[in-house]
């Protein structure tokens, strides 16, 4: 058990969080509506200082503070850096959808209480500490969704609140069935605890649980909120709602997994497999028939999930599953931010043939994207592809042969419905005159080979995604090779 003094020095990168939130919502406060940078800058800063103190504290020993409520460990390390790296990275891509808002400054406030909330996630040791994170994690979340007002935000982020407090109803059974079987909280006496508890309350609260991380995750059966919300929001938002929540979602699927859920009577590993083969299966399925980018890219997100919840499944079957989550959470936070940048770079073109008719100009835009798409399937040398490898050893190691295979099946089928969209960009689209309304629009609104334009700092952040994630997949590659 760790001091106060320990305690509180051990939450330094969730300190840098909060006080970048309350920071920048009291500069916000102060600062003229045309300067409202200034708290992007703030933000940034926060964001930054707050991944490298987690980086920093990685090297040391794993320790449980606050009566053993929250666990500093590799998981915990790892998710603060990439929430924190991420959320940098998407403050700067919302920026041009949010500068000039009347509410530009609770955007990035948003941003950062929604990562402090992932982050608890990770870090939970203990079930009440899972609830609170849950709804930090979601209520600054319903209001991002619904952040530009309009009727498809609107209704995006109503379908998003009611599913959420529906599962969160779950969440919370599932927690008092798991404290009337054992009469504790705790993870670590949750693990001692309920292996002799009654068989019924278990199978209540195990499901009730998984529900609410599943349902933060975009895991089959709680994933019908992705595809609407992702295509309803704006497209920054979509983003942040489809990365941050999901890393720390996953890593606390993977700590119940691996602590309160490892020893247990009924075999829980074997339902987060099929959960994962479900989740990987439904979402490839669903993403051949979408033609609009952001609905493609919402069901590309589901079935990463499969992927993510492959390591959840053996982690207390392995000693490869921390390594292997840890890579495959950074490579999915770089590859998707990349792939969403580059729908945010075209704000008028929302269908594949508009996104090629944008791109026609801009070739490097395309190479990137390419990079970003093929690394989501897995293709070397791609962070992706190194995760995919070390969740597969995981998997297999972990005794678990036939979930590699169905993954393996997925991730060739994957490749089909990503060329739908690399495809036209290559080959190009004839560029049609300007009607009299102009040349601006939505999705299915806008004419199809309508020239489009491009935001620089969208573009920017593609670029870099697609170059982290050949660095990070080359690094990790070495570091597994000398491990």
């Amino acid at each position: 058990m760790s001091g106060s003094g320990e305690a509180w020095s051990a939450l330094l990168p969730e300190a840098f969080l909060l006080l970048g939130a309350v920071g920048g919502l009291l500069l916000g406060l102060w600062t003229p509506q045309q300067r409202q940078w200034r708290v992007r800058v703030l933000v940034t800063v926060a964001c930054l200082a707050s991944a490298v103190s987690a980086a920093l504290a990685l090297p040391d020993p794993a320790q449980r503070v606050f009566e053993g409520t929250w666990v500093v460990d590799t998981t915990t390390g790892v998710v603060r850096v990439v929430v924190a790296l991420g959320v940098a990275a998407l403050v700067w891509l919302a920026a041009p959808s949010v500068a000039g808002h009347p509410r530009e400054t609770e955007a990035y406030v948003l941003m950062l209480l929604g990562a402090l909330g992932t982050v608890a996630l990770a870090a939970s040791g203990d079930l009440l500490l899972l609830v609170a994170a849950y709804l930090l994690a979601s209520v600054p979340l319903y209001a991002l969704a619904g952040f530009a007002k309009d009727s498809a935000g609107t209704e995006a982020t109503m379908k998003y609140y009611l599913m959420g407090a529906f599962v969160g109803v779950l969440l919370l059974v599932g927690v008092a069935a798991l404290v009337l079987a054992s009469g504790t909280t705790g993870y670590s006496e949750l693990a001692a605890l309920l292996p002799e508890s009654s068989p019924v309350l278990l199978a209540v609260g195990v499901l009730g649980v998984l529900a609410g991380v599943a349902f933060k995750a975009g895991a089959v059966p709680v994933h019908f909120w992705v595809p609407d919300v992702t295509a309803g929001t704006t497209p920054p938002m979509a983003a942040y709602l489809t990365t941050i929540p999901k890393i720390g979602a996953v890593a606390a699927a993977f700590r119940l997994l691996a602590e309160p859920f490892a020893d247990l009577p009924l075999d829980v590993p074997l339902l987060v497999a099929v959960i994962a083969a479900a989740s990987m299966t439904l979402g490839n399925l669903a993403a051949f028939a979408q033609t609009d980018v952001l609905r493609l890219l919402a069901y590309s997100t589901v079935s990463q999930v499969g992927y993510l919840f492959m390591v959840v499944a053996v982690a207390a079957r392995t000693d490869l599953a921390v390594p292997a989550l840890a890579i495959y959470l950074a490579a999915y936070a770089v590859t998707n931010i990349g792939a969403f940048a580059a729908v945010v770079a075209t704000p008028a073109a929302r269908t594949i043939t508009d996104w090629a008719t944008a791109a026609a100009q801009h070739r490097w835009l395309v190479v990137s994207l390419v990079i970003c798409l093929l690394g989501l399937v897995g293709t070397p040398p791609t962070a992706v592809f190194v995760g995919k490898l070390a969740v597969f050893a995981a998997a297999w190691d972990g005794a678990m042969p036939w979930l590699v295979v169905v993954a393996a099946v997925n991730t060739v089928a994957s490749l089909f419905y990503y060329l739908r969209w690399i495809a036209p960009a290559f080959v190009g689209v004839p560029v049609a005159a300007a009607t009299a309304e102009g040349s601006v629009g939505t999705g299915a609104r806008t004419a199809a080979g309508t020239a489009q334009t491009v935001q620089r700092v969208p573009v920017v952040v593609l670029h870099a995604a697609a170059a982290m994630s050949i660095l990070l997949g080359v690094g990790a590659g070495l570091w597994l090779g000398a491990v």
